[in-house]
Formats: C-alpha cells, sequence, structure tokens
C-alpha cells in the first residue's frame, strides 16, 4: 500500500507545528504548465496545495526558512511541519500520516521494512538536507572554554564522574579553576535522533568508558527535557548542568572536544569536515544517500560529534500530484538557495555540490500513481 494522505496521526499533535500558508486549494494542482518536470529551483512549474511534515526538532530553525524562502517560489503550495523528534517523524512516515519527514537518523532494518506498507515495495528515500554539529552545552559560571577528552566526557555522561572537581576533567583543563560542584546530566527526555547521533559518538570514541548501545532514548536516568531547546532551557537555568542539543539552539557555554592531539570547538566547517569522510550506509535502496559517519575521527580540524539530519521520504505515492509536490519542495531545500537559508538560520553547514547533484538525482526518482 502507498502512502494514503489521511492515515492516523501518531504524533503529530504533541508539538505545535511551524506553517507558512498561503492561499490555495485544499487538494494539489498543477497550473498551465501541467506535463512540465520542472521544478521550483528552475521556476518551470506552479504548484498549489498542501505538504504536512513532521519529525527531527535539530531542523527547526532550518524549516522555518526553508518553508518561508519556498513560500517566495510555490506561493500557491502550504507546507507544514511538527517538531516532535525524530522517532515520532518516523512513526508518522510509516503510519502514513506525513507526506515526508525530518530524521537525525536513518530508517533502521525493521523501519524500512515496515515503511514499505506505506511507501511501497520501494521504501523510503534519504535525502541528507542539514548538517549540523551537535554541541555539549554546559553552565559553570567562571569556566569558559572547558575542555573535554571522549573519555572523560562519556564518564560525566554515564555518571561515573559526578563532580566539576574530578582528576579527569582537571587533567584536560590544566588552567582552570574547577569547582566541587555537583554534575547534573540533562538528556532529551523523547526519542532522538540527537541523542541517537550523540550515543554513536560516545560508543565510537569512547568504548572503554560508554557501555551503552546507541539508540534514540537516553539509556542513564538523569535529568530530562524534551526537545533540543528543552535541554538548553534546563542547562541555562541551572549552574552545574551539561547536555547535548543541537548546536543551532545553544545560547550558552559549550565545550571543546578532544580530537586526536587537540581540542576542537564545533562549527558548521568542522562538522562538514567528518561527513566528507564518511561512507554511505546500506539502507538497500539504489541510490540512498544514508551515511555511516566516521564517529572517532582523529583528523585535525575536525569536530566529530555531528549530525546528518534528513529529509525522509516514500519512493512512490498514490497521487502523482503529491509526488510532485514532495520533489519539489525537497529540489528548493537542497537547492543552493534553500541551503544557504538554513545556513544563515540555523548555522549549519550547506551541503557539497557533489552532494547537491546526487541529491536531486535521487529526488527525481520519487514517482507518483
Amino acid at each position: 500500500m502507498k502512502l494514503h494522505r489521511f492515515g492516523p496521526t501518531v504524533a503529530i499533535a504533541m508539538a505545535a507545528s511551524l506553517t507558512l500558508a498561503a492561499c490555495g486549494d485544499d487538494a494539489p494542482t498543477t497550473s498551465s504548465n501541467e506535463g512540465s518536470d520542472e521544478g521550483s529551483e528552475e521556476g518551470g512549474e506552479t504548484l498549489s496545495g498542501d505538504l504536512l511534515g513532521s519529525g527531527a526538532s535539530s531542523q527547526e530553525a532550518a524549516m522555518t526558512a526553508w518553508i518561508a524562502g519556498y513560500q517566495g517560489t510555490q506561493p500557491e503550495v502550504t507546507v507544514q511541519y511538527n517538531s516532535v523528534g525524530s522517532g515520532a517523524g518516523r512513526e508518522n512516515l510509516i503510519a502514513g500520516a506525513s507526506d515526508f519527514i525530518g530524521s537525525d537518523a536513518y530508517l533502521d532494518e525493521e523501519e524500512r521494512e515496515a515503511v514499505t506498507d506505506t511507501c511501497g515495495d520501494g521504501g523510503a528515500v534519504h535525502v541528507p538536507v542539514y548538517i549540523s554539529p551537535v554541541a555539549v552545552a554546559y553552565n559553570l559560571p567562571g569556566v569558559d572554554g572547558l575542555q573535554l577528552s571522549p573519555d572523560t566526557l562519556a564518564q560525566i555522561m554515564n555518571q561515573d564522574i559526578t563532580t566539576w572537581d574530578d582528576a579527569a576533567i582537571a587533567e584536560d583543563n590544566p588552567d582552570a579553576e574547577l569547582p566541587d560542584t555537583e554534575i547534573t546530566v540533562v538528556h532529551r527526555s523523547d526519542d532522538s535522533g540527537t541523542t541517537e547521533n550523540f550515543m554513536e559518538y560516545l560508543t565510537a570514541a569512547a568504548p572503554d568508558s560508554w557501555p551503552h548501545e546507541p539508540s534514540d532514548a537516553w539509556p542513564v536516568p538523569a535529568e530530562a527535557a524534551a526537545q533540543n531547546t528543552g535541554v538548553i532551557q534546563v542547562i541555562n537555568d541551572n549552574e552545574g548542568t551539561i547536555g547535548y542539543a543541537d548546536a543551532s539552539v545553544v545560547t550558552g557555554q559549550s565545550a571543546a572536544i578532544g580530537v586526536g592531539e587537540e581540542f576542537v570547538t564545533f562549527s558548521p566547517e568542522a562538522a562538514a569536515n567528518v561527513v566528507d569522510a564518511s561512507e554511505p550506509a546500506d539502507t538497500g535502496v539504489e541510490g540512498d544517500m544514508a551515511l555511516e559517519l566516521a564517529r572517532d575521527t582523529t583528523e585535525s580540524g575536525t569536530y566529530p560529534i555531528v549530525l546528518v539530519s534528513y529529509h525522509i521520504a516514500c519512493t512512490s505515492y498514490d497521487d502523482p500530484e503529491r509526488a510532485n509536490l514532495v520533489k519539489d519542495f525537497l529540489s528548493y531545500v537542497v537547492s543552493e538557495e534553500g541551503q544557504q537559508a538554513a545556513s544563515d538560520a540555523a548555522g549549519s553547514a550547506p551541503i557539497s555540490e557533489d552532494t547537491r547533484t546526487s541529491a536531486l538525482e535521487l529526488i527525481d526518482t520519487i514517482q507518483g500513481g
């Protein structure tokens, strides 16, 4: 069974939507240019209708910019995105409750099998649209420029290190005056691709200090908050805290992470360097762009705690006009204009020209009818 537009809503009501609406019909229709295969990037086809997406909160700022920019190219299309987290977004795609989703992790084997009930035998495709560091945020007045080696960070997050003046932290920060304040770890309360990416880093970079398998659910009881913004709010409001969040929402202190012989602060450029060193994942879909990230790199100038957030869409939709809408919006997102809009809004690293070319080729394989 291919995607049915009004499938059961799994998690969409869990968060407020980001909506930029224009006047238009409720059902997608094609203009007098119908039959053209030109998308919004080329300006050859005027579309109208609505698109419903959901998923990763890491993309929230970028998505706001994408929706606004896309409205400028297709003013008769309404795009709505519900920032409910990657896990809930993947559930929505499987259930047929979203036309496309954002996710900080690609579909696992079980999810890839389940999504064929909605998307057809071809399953779903992953298009990398958002490259961003995952920052290690903390709140420790008087201690700026905190440095943490992978093992020290892993032991803090596993609560094996419980005070800020611990010898391991002091070794990483020989010039800092560290207080004896207790450490409070803050993690995501919702199933999160950001959590999964962070745990993948800990597993790869500090296997002797982090005993847990990567998951979108945090394994160690600690202080919890919903979404990236919730984690940062708790950290900013409480001294002695530390946690992880998409760098786009960080407004306070953040740590430099040990990479080889140096400590590296997050930046879009340092995050993009890790992506360039990564290999494609085997999802069973020809041309798919899911990635196995090089989490344990020791390359100078790389920031290893990084997420690549995807837009995930069906390979096939029952309605050809809905397929056209999905293709057109995704083509705008990966365009140079769309990527610059995300970079300006969220500080993300624009995808490379080679990645853009491959992404447009993959998007073009989406079918309808």
